[in-house]
């Protein structure tokens, strides 16, 4: 399952968006809302199900269908508040930056208000740049990856003259169980002076930097968008910075609650809700659902939770949904279950890869796919197409 790790300072709403991020109202017996463990719980990105486009009623497995829509379980990683000088063990420190290891993209909340300082100690609204916030912790991620390899630098380099090595195997070596890949470091390295025994400190962190841009991109979500300290910051923000998401993950749990208790009909990612039971609502919390549908939804389109994941899963990641089925003409699985499984893959991506993904076993024996939908054969340097619905054939 894809790790997405939700990192910041504390007190930023960093929380807020974990639990909104987890707590929707989709029931499934095998993806159940729990906590994985004390920083760990399922979410949810989504996207367009085949059912409709094919007038089939579908019968999920390890997903669930809302009206259309596929919820796809991904997990979520709730890193505790990093604070400057967490690589040298300030605050938590490198227990929590540890916790980002196993993460394939950051989602870094941010209080775009400006109403707390750089430890996330209350301060008046406006007074504090959100820009420092990205920065640091941009840093602190790159010096715990460069206190890595820093360490045994010297060494390393003895060794790769002495035994001829190459240079992006012994660097993967040492980032192992960072899920950086080896092509991931030769892409980064290819700005840097091919004599690796010339690098500077400022080279290595050169490489990292790069590292992180391809191997564990960010994505910024601009929290407490709704308090009017943050729209210029939320434009600074933007200019600086391509990948950003203006949200209020307070709205966003205010929403969800009142979804839960009948009072609304909204599912995450809608851009509106409507009101289902007026006369038990109070006049607080009409005026609340008023405030947050003209200072969060009318202006940003949504409350940028369920945006931020999908952008990080389907933008950053570069992921496609591809739904394998055993019976093309069916389409369904051994059981009979229609368009059972929703897989999340990355782009560019063929048969062959998605059979591995389902099991090593049926990846050693695949022969060739099935185009579903056209009823067509295809071969393994077929490139899948997010919405694909596969046959796999084997031997």
């Amino acid at each position: 399952m894809v790790q997405i790790a939700v990192t910041g300072k504390p007190n930023v709403g960093k929380s807020s968006f974990f639990n909104s991020a987890t707590s929707s109202e989709v029931e499934m017996a095998n993806y159940p809302f729990t906590t994985i463990d004390a920083n760990k719980a399922i979410a949810y990105v989504t996207s367009k199900c085949p059912c409709k486009e094919l007038n089939r009623e579908c019968n999920p497995r390890n997903s669930k269908c809302v009206n259309g829509i596929r919820f796809i379980p991904i997990e979520l990683i709730d890193v505790a508040g990093l604070v400057p000088g967490a690589h040298l063990g300030k605050g938590l420190g490198n227990k929590f930056l540890d916790e980002l290891r196993q993460a394939k993209v950051f989602i870094h909340i941010i209080d775009a208000s400006g109403s707390t300082d750089e430890e996330g100690r209350p301060v008046e609204a406006g007074t504090h740049d959100p820009l420092e916030d990205i920065e640091f912790l941009e840093e602190e991620i790159v010096m715990w990856m460069y206190g890595i390899l820093k360490k045994n630098w010297a060494r390393l380099i003895r060794k790769i003259e002495a035994e001829k090595l190459d240079v992006s195997k012994v660097i993967h070596e040492q980032l192992s169980g960072t899920g950086i890949a080896i092509e991931n470091i030769i892409e980064a390295k290819r700005t840097l002076d091919s004599d690796f025994t010339k690098w500077s400190d400022e080279d290595i962190k050169a490489l990292i930097r790069n590292l992180l841009r391809i191997a564990k991109p960010m994505l910024i979500v601009a929290n407490k968008a709704d308090i009017p300290s943050s729209e210029d910051n939320i434009k600074r923000i933007k200019e600086k910075y391509p990948d950003v998401i203006p949200a209020s993950a307070e709205s966003e749990l205010a929403l969800i609650r009142a979804s839960k208790n009948g009072l609304i009909d909204y599912k995450p990612g809608d851009e509106d809700f409507n009101i289902l039971k007026n006369d038990e609502l109070s006049d607080n919390q009409k005026k609340a659902l008023e405030y947050i549908r003209t200072n969060i939804l009318e202006k940003y389109g949504g409350t940028g939770v369920q945006s931020a994941l999908n952008k990080a899963i389907f933008q950053l990641l570069d992921l496609i949904v591809v739904y394998p089925v055993e019976d093309q003409h069916k389409l369904t699985d051994s059981k009979g279950n229609i368009l059972p499984d929703a897989v999340l893959i990355k782009s560019g991506s063929t048969p062959r890869n998605l059979a591995y993904t389902i099991h090593t076993d049926i990846g050693d024996k695949f022969m060739h796919g099935i185009d579903s939908r056209k009823n067509i054969r295809v071969g393994s340097d077929y490139e899948l197409s997010n919405g694909d619905i596969i046959t796999i054939i084997t031997n």
